[in-house]
């Protein structure tokens, strides 16, 4: 869901940034986003049904510039396999919030759908501070 949420907030705000989603363990590569996940985001406008799980490779370090765990297992697997010679800046989504420094992102895979949509709340209060950090400009009222 957060890779939908990025890819269309850049969209919307005119940046041209490249945005992936990988996971560190071998499991759901080549996976379609759990159902409730794509019925999520189809609610909120973003389609994210095409996306297929991949894993985190060495590239990934040199290919993006920023790369953001949802929980602190994944983000020390991250840490783990972080090259020497990576420049990518690495850290918790929520770090963004200053409110939020140090949560994760609550996983909504064992719940209902209503986890599913305040794990997008939550992710999109992210992107949109991601939104701001990475030069948009606020939307005018």
């Amino acid at each position: 869901m957060a890779e939908g949420a990025l890819r269309e907030a850049a969209f919307k705000n005119g940046l041209d940034i490249e945005v992936g989603s990988v996971g560190t363990a071998a499991y759901h590569i080549g996976e379609h986003p759990d159902p409730r996940a794509i019925a999520t985001a189809q609610a909120h406008n973003v389609d994210i049904s095409l996306a297929v799980g991949q894993q985190l490779s060495s590239a990934d370090f040199e290919r993006y510039t920023h790369i953001f765990a949802m929980d602190k297992s994944n983000l020390a697997a991250i840490n783990a396999r972080k090259p020497r010679h990576s420049t990518a800046q690495i850290g918790l989504l929520l770090d963004v919030l200053n409110h939020r420094k140090g949560e994760a992102v609550p996983d909504p895979y064992y719940g209902d759908d209503a986890g599913f949509e305040a794990c997008w709340r939550t992710i999109n209060e992210a992107v949109n501070a991601l939104i701001l950090q990475f030069g948009a400009k606020p939307a005018q009222a």
